[in-house]
Formats: structure tokens, sequence, C-alpha cells
């Protein structure tokens, strides 16, 4: 964005707020990504799970890049605390499920959980840059929406095959928290 154009629009609300809700969603996706790996690190008996968790792992990045190049765009750049603090509530998340003797199960909750609050920041990001008359912003805000929506709805396909094969290790005494 050319300096006078970032002049501008700096006062605007819509711009304002939609530079807080960028830092909000790289934090996000920066708390997400440990979260993730926290959980793929420990799916032992779960291939089918731990592959499609490293695949939204590799997405996850790529999302906090474009996330990073959207405040690029505006002039700005992301908030290292609250990227600090998105990464300490992941790992606390990480810890307390090592602990759960359904971690697998836990963890899918959590997931799922965690998509759709993603799915939901990223339709207001999309409105904002809308609003702000942010096109490049929207563009990249779309990407991203549709891989959350991929990954909710590859949750809520697995979710009960998931917790079928937990069960089944549970009552053949097998190995069933990872």
């Amino acid at each position: 964005m050319s300096t006078a154009r970032k002049e501008m629009n700096e006062h605007d609300p819509a711009r304002e707020h939609l530079v807080d809700w960028l830092r909000d969603a790289h934090a996000m996706e920066k708390q997400a990504e440990q979260m993730l790996k926290g959980q793929a690190s420990r799916l032992e008996h779960y291939p089918e799970v731990k592959a499609r968790v490293e695949q939204h792992i590799a997405e996850t990045q790529q999302q906090a890049r474009d996330v990073e190049q959207c405040l690029e765009w505006l002039g700005e750049d992301t908030s290292a605390l609250k990227d600090t603090g998105g990464k300490a509530m992941a790992l606390m998340q990480a810890m307390g499920g090592m602990v759960m003797s359904d971690e697998v199960i836990k963890g899918g909750v959590v997931s799922y959980a965690f998509e759709h609050m993603e799915i939901a920041s990223y339709t207001v990001l999309i409105s904002a840059a809308r609003a702000a008359g942010e096109a490049e912003v929207a563009h990249a805000c779309e990407r991203i929406l549709q891989q959350e929506k991929a990954m909710a709805a590859w949750l809520a396909e697995h979710t009960s095959a998931t917790v079928q094969e937990f069960l089944q290790r549970e009552r053949t005494g097998q190995q069933s928290k990872r």
C-alpha cells in the first residue's frame, strides 16, 4: 500500500479493526500450530487422524504467513504479545491433554471447536476487509476460510470412526489414549 493511501485510511475504524483482527488471527494461527504439533506428536495409534493433523499443520503455517502478508499490505506487522499469549495457551492445552486417558477424543473436540472459532474469525475478517476496501486481504482470508471449513468438515466426518476405534481399543485392553 502506498504511504499516501495508508495515511488516508489510517484513521478509518474499519481499517483499524481489520488490522487488530488480523493480528488476532495471526496469534490464533500460531496457537493452532502449537496445539496441532502437540497433538500430532502423541497420535501413535490413529494414523489417519495423525496424517490429517500433520496436513493441517502445514496449512496452518501457510495461513500464518498469509495473514502476515495481509498485514504487510496494510503497512502493519504482527503483535508479539498476542502471538506469545496464543502459544502459551496452546502449551497449556497440550500439557493438559497429556494426562487425559481419552486424549485423542478430547483433542478432537477441542480441534473441532477451534476450527469453528477460526471459521467465525475469518468470516469477520472478510467482511471487515471488504468494508475497508481491501480486496486483496478479503481474498486471502477467503482462501484460508475454505481450508478451515475443510478441516472442520473432515473432523465432523471422522469423529464417529475415531470414537469407535478408541472404544474398541479400550475394550480389548490396547493402548487407546493416543
